[in-house]
C-alpha cells in the first residue's frame, strides 16, 4: 500500500493513528489472503438435486415441414414482416431435428442429471386433432431413447406455444374447444412416452402465450377487449386441468404430471415482518389468473372484481377440472416482483423498477437473484407445495466469439452464481426444489426477438450451426460436479 500511495494520503484516507507500526501490520495482515482463519464453505445442494437444462420444440427444432409436420401459429406470425426482429422464424433454428444426437452429447458432456424438452402438437396432429402423425411421434422416441443412454432423464413438456395453425384458425385459444384438442393430445403423447418419460407439464408459460392474444406481440398477433383476454385465459388454466386428467388416464403407472408457470416472484423490498407480509399476500394475487387458480380451483374475489363485466365464463366442472391436484409445480423464474407494506385493501403494493435498475441484454430481464428464493419459498408456504423444480432461469448476454473461439460471457455466470446462491439459500432452508434446468442448452430462436438475444451456455452459429460451449458452459459443468458452489 505504502509502495503505491504516500503516507501523507494513506493518512488522509485512514487517518494518521494508520500510520503506527502496529496499524499497518494489522492492516497488512487483514488484507493477506493468506492470513484468512477459515476457508470458504461450499454451498452443497443435497444429493440427489436434479442439474438440467431446457429447450422448446420451436426454437430449437427446425424442419417445420418434414415428416408430416403441419404448421403452427409461429410457422404463421414469424413470416409475416416485421413481426419478429430481423424477419427471423424458425424454419430452420438449431436443426435439432437432424442433430439431437450431438445435442444429447453436449448435454452429457455438462454432466446434466435431466432434460427438459417439448413436444411439438402440429408434428404429431398436424391439424391439432384426428389422426396421428407417427413419423411426429417417433422424433420424441427416438430422443427419450437417446437421452436415457446417455444416462440423462427426461422431462416433457406438452405445449410450449406451438399451436397447430388449423386450431387457430377455429378459434385457437379463444375457443373451449382448444383446450378439450389439448387433452386429447396431451393423453397421447403421455400414452406413449411414460413407459420411458416419468414427468410431464401440461403448458408452459401461460401468461406469455396468452399475451398473443392481448399485446399482439407474440403469436398469433391478437389485440383482444379485456373479456375476450380473459376467456383465453381461462380456457389455457381449463386446458391444463384437462390435460391432467387425460394424462393421468392413459399414461403409465408411477407417472407425475405438472406444469411450467412464469408465476411473478413476489420478493420483498426489504426482509422486514411487514414487506414479507404484504409479499405473501401478493405472491396470491398478483398470480390469481394462473397459478392461484390452478392450486385452488378458484378464482379470487378481488381477480373477479377487478374484471368485473369482463370477467371469464365458466361452469363449477371448468373449475373442478382446473384444480385437479398436480403432483408437482414448475417455476420459471427470471426477474423479481419487489413487494412493499402498503395500507390500501390489498395491504401491498408493486414497487416499479427505476431506469436504472440493472438489466441483461434483454431489456425485461431485470436482475434480482432474490426471486429464486422467495417464489419458490412462497409458493410453497401458501399452497403447501411439496415437490417444486425451477423449471427455467437464465441470462441473454452480447456473447461475441472471439478470434480463439471462445465466448467469455462473465455476466451470465455472475447472473448464474447469484441466483444459485439464493436457490441454495432456499433449498437449505427446507424449500422442497428438487432440481433446475438452466435456459437454454444453447442460443436458439427466441420468440419475437428472433436471433437478436442469445441464452444459451452454448453458442450456436446459425450459418454453420456449430456449438461451441461458453464460459458459462464451463461454470454450469462444475456446479453439477460440484452438486453445488464454491
Amino acid at each position: 500500500m505504502l509502495n503505491r500511495f504516500s503516507r501523507r494520503t494513506f493518512a488522509r484516507l485512514f487517518g494518521s493513528a494508520a500510520l503506527a507500526p502496529t496499524a499497518l501490520s494489522t492492516f497488512a495482515t487483514a488484507a493477506s489472503p493468506e492470513a484468512t482463519s477459515t476457508a470458504p464453505t461450499e454451498r452443497h445442494f443435497p444429493p440427489g438435486f436434479l442439474w438440467g437444462s431446457a429447450t422448446a420444440s420451436y426454437q430449437v427444432e427446425g424442419a417445420v415441414t418434414e415428416d408430416g409436420r403441419g404448421p403452427s401459429i409461429w410457422d404463421t406470425f414469424s413470416h409475416i414482416p416485421g413481426k419478429v426482429k430481423n424477419n427471423d422464424t424458425g424454419d430452420i433454428a438449431d436443426d435439432h431435428y437432424h442433430r439431437y444426437k450431438e445435442d444429447v452429447q453436449l448435454m452429457k458432456a455438462l454432466g446434466l442429471k435431466t432434460y427438459r424438452f417439448s413436444v411439438a402438437w402440429p408434428r404429431v396432429f398436424p391439424q391439432g386433432i384426428g389422426t396421428p402423425n407417427p413419423k411426429g411421434l417417433d422424433f420424441y422416441n427416438r430422443l427419450v431413447d437417446e437421452l436415457l443412454a446417455a444416462g440423462i432423464q427426461p422431462y416433457c413438456t406438452l405445449y410450449h406455444w406451438d399451436l397447430p395453425q388449423a386450431l387457430e384458425d377455429k378459434g385457437g385459444w379463444q375457443s373451449r374447444d382448444t383446450s378439450e384438442a389439448f387433452a386429447a393430445y396431451a393423453g397421447y403423447v403421455a400414452g406413449h412416452l411414460s413407459d420411458r418419460v416419468k414427468y410431464f407439464m401440461t403448458l408452459n408459460e401461460m401468461s406469455s402465450f396468452v399475451g398473443g392474444y392481448s399485446s399482439g406481440r407474440h403469436a398469433p398477433g391478437l389485440k383482444l377487449a379485456p373479456a375476450g383476454v380473459n376467456q383465453v385465459r381461462h380456457h389455457a388454466v381449463l386446458a391444463h386441468g384437462l390435460g391432467v386428467q387425460a394424462i393421468r388416464a392413459h399414461a403409465k403407472p408411477g407417472t407425475k404430471v405438472g406444469l411450467a408457470e412464469n408465476a411473478n416472484a413476489a420478493v420483498p423490498i426489504i426482509e422486514t415482518p411487514e414487506h414479507i407480509a404484504a409479499a405473501t399476500k401478493a405472491m396470491r394475487e398478483i398470480n390469481a389468473g394462473y397459478l392461484t387458480v390452478i392450486m385452488e380451483g378458484r378464482y379470487t374475489d378481488a381477480y373477479l372484481a377487478h374484471a368485473g363485466a369482463d370477467a371469464p365464463k365458466f361452469t363449477d366442472a371448468d373449475m373442478k377440472a382446473i384444480g385437479t391436484p398436480v403432483d408437482f409445480v414448475g417455476m420459471n423464474i427470471y426477474t423479481p416482483s419487489f413487494i412493499r407494506a402498503d395500507d390500501s385493501p390489498a395491504g401491498f403494493a408493486r414497487v416499479l423498477s427505476p431506469e436504472s435498475y440493472p438489466h441483461m441484454m434483454s431489456p425485461w430481464l431485470h436482475v434480482g437473484p432474490e426471486a429464486l428464493y422467495w417464489g419458490p419459498k412462497l409458493a410453497a408456504q401458501i399452497w403447501n407445495i411439496k415437490e417444486i423444480y425451477i423449471t427455467e432461469n437464465g441470462a441473454s448476454s452480447t456473447d461475441v466469439l472471439t478470434p480463439n473461439g471462445n465466448v467469455y460471457d462473465s455476466d451470465r455466470i455472475m447472473y448464474l452464481r447469484n441466483y444459485l446462491t439464493q436457490l441454495h439459500r432456499g433449498v437449505s432452508e427446507g424449500v422442497p426444489v428438487r432440481g433446475y434446468f438452466l435456459w437454454s442448452l444453447m442460443d436458439n430462436f427466441e420468440w419475437a426477438d428472433g436471433y437478436a438475444y442469445r441464452f444459451g451456455i452454448h453458442y450456436v452459429d446459425f450459418a454453420t450451426q456449430k456449438r461451441t460451449p461458453k464460459m458459462s458452459a464451463h461454470f454450469y459443468r462444475e456446479v453439477i460436479a460440484r452438486n453445488g458452489l464454491a
